[in-house]
Parts: structure tokens; C-alpha cells; sequence
């Protein structure tokens, strides 16, 4: 993997072909591992607190719903706004819950390996001129960004979905499927990110399947952990220290 380079745009690391494959590729794998859950995995609590593997499921298909169509994501959009405080995706989140609550496990697997062809489809199908011209406001950490709307639909609806597989991993105990060409790559970017975030010298070797190396300049932090530790902590899931205090979104 080559290393990250001090100064890389955010949505500059991964055209949005290689994306869409990778998003591919991430709902796939999520469908996988959902049908291989038990009934009683699907009650496990996990370290998003307000969500059982059952809801965070319920926000993944609903995530999907809401790329595959657009009349979708103004519902929950609207919906979203209809609750009072909090930040916009966590009600979001909690829409999409509620209104999954009578589904059975398997109609949620079920849809969602219905529903995920549709939705990269339409991620696919973005113009260009949309995905580099909108932008939206963002929540707390990231409220002071404005994002372009490409970057949620190259890489922060596949980050999602793929951080989630990795929550669910950690709750039912479960190996997470991990190959060098998808979760490596998808770590490779987020690498890239967070080096340009915290803009310092660094030295760091994520160890695992979808680990590698990456250096910039040659005084800084010099660092070592696991690809998924590293994931889970500069994605707020667990606390960091040093430059592992800077946060990438998820």
C-alpha cells in the first residue's frame, strides 16, 4: 500500500469507479454475515449503546432504502427533524429503527440483498456535477465542514455500513470477513484521511488481513495496532491518545 501523503485532499484518494465497487462489494459482505447470525446473536447489544445487532441492522437497510431512492431519504430526513435535540443522524438512525421494528431478521436480510444493487446503482448513477458541487453540514465533531455530497456517496455510506459489519463482529464474537483488496483498501483511505486531518509526521504499521504500512516525514509518531483497533478508535468507538485522537468520519 503506499503511504499517505501529507496534504491529499479528503475526496481526492478514491475515484468514484473504485468506490462503487467497493460499496458493491461492502453490502455484499454484509448480507453474508447477517444470514449467518443466530437468533440469539441478533440480541446482542453492541458498542453503538442504544442499538442491539437487530437495530443496527434495521439502520443498515434503512441506510440502503434511503440511497436507492431519493423520496426515501427526504422521509427520513423530515422524519429526522421531527425529533427534538441530538444530532441529525443519530434520529436519522432512530427513524429508521422504529420504523423496522415488526421485521422479522430474516425480512431484514432479505430486503437489504434486495434493496443494495438499487442503492449502488443509484450512488453509480450520481452526475458528477452533483457529487462535486453540493454540500452538506455535518454534525458535531465535524460541524464546522461542509462536505461534498461525493464524499458521502464514494466513501462515508460504504464506511458506515462496513464500520457497522465490524460493530457486529465485535458484539456476536464472530470473525470479520477481511481481504487486502476491500477492507484493505478501504483502510488505505481512511489512513490517507487521517493523515491529512492531523497534517503531522507519522510512522504507523496496521498488523492483520487489511493491514500495512505508511510513512510520512521521519520525526513523528511511530505507531503500531491492529487495522480494526486502529479503525475503531480514530473512528470514536474507543479512545485514542497522541494522533490517534484525531477523528475520521465513519
Amino acid at each position: 500500500m503506499e503511504a499517505a501523503k501529507a496534504g491529499a485532499t479528503i475526496d481526492a484518494h478514491l475515484g468514484h469507479t473504485e468506490a462503487m465497487g467497493l460499496a458493491e462489494t461492502e453490502f455484499a459482505r454484509m448480507v453474508e454475515q447477517l444470514g449467518s447470525l443466530s437468533a440469539e446473536d441478533w440480541r446482542q447489544p453492541t458498542v453503538c449503546e442504544l442499538w442491539d445487532v437487530r437495530a443496527l441492522a434495521s439502520h443498515v437497510l434503512g441506510m440502503a432504502e434511503a440511497q436507492a431512492s431519493l423520496r426515501q431519504f427526504a422521509h427520513d430526513f423530515r422524519a429526522a427533524g421531527r425529533r427534538s435535540g441530538g444530532k441529525m443522524i443519530d434520529a436519522m438512525t432512530a427513524t429508521q429503527v422504529a420504523e423496522r421494528a415488526s421485521m422479522t431478521p430474516g425480512a431484514i436480510v432479505s430486503r437489504l440483498a434486495s434493496v443494495a444493487p438499487k442503492a449502488v446503482k443509484a450512488r453509480r448513477r450520481t452526475p458528477a456535477l452533483v457529487r462535486h458541487v453540493v454540500r452538506m453540514t455535518q454534525d458535531p465533531p465535524f460541524d464546522a465542514e461542509r462536505w461534498r455530497f461525493g464524499f458521502l456517496v464514494d466513501k462515508i455510506f460504504t464506511r458506515d455500513t462496513w464500520m457497522h459489519r465490524l460493530d457486529i463482529s465485535r458484539a456476536t464474537g464472530k470473525t470479520m470477513v477481511l481481504t487486502a483488496p476491500h477492507d484493505g483498501r478501504l483502510i488505505d483511505d481512511v489512513v490517507a484521511e487521517w493523515g491529512h486531518r492531523h497534517g503531522q509526521a507519522f510512522s504507523l504499521t496496521l498488523t492483520g488481513p487489511a493491514g500495512g504500512q505508511w510513512r510520512v516525514g521521519d520525526q513523528g509518531e511511530q505507531l503500531e495496532l491492529d487495522a480494526l483497533d486502529f479503525c475503531l478508535t480514530v473512528g470514536s468507538r474507543q479512545p485514542g491518545t497522541g494522533l490517534l485522537a484525531t477523528e475520521v468520519p465513519f
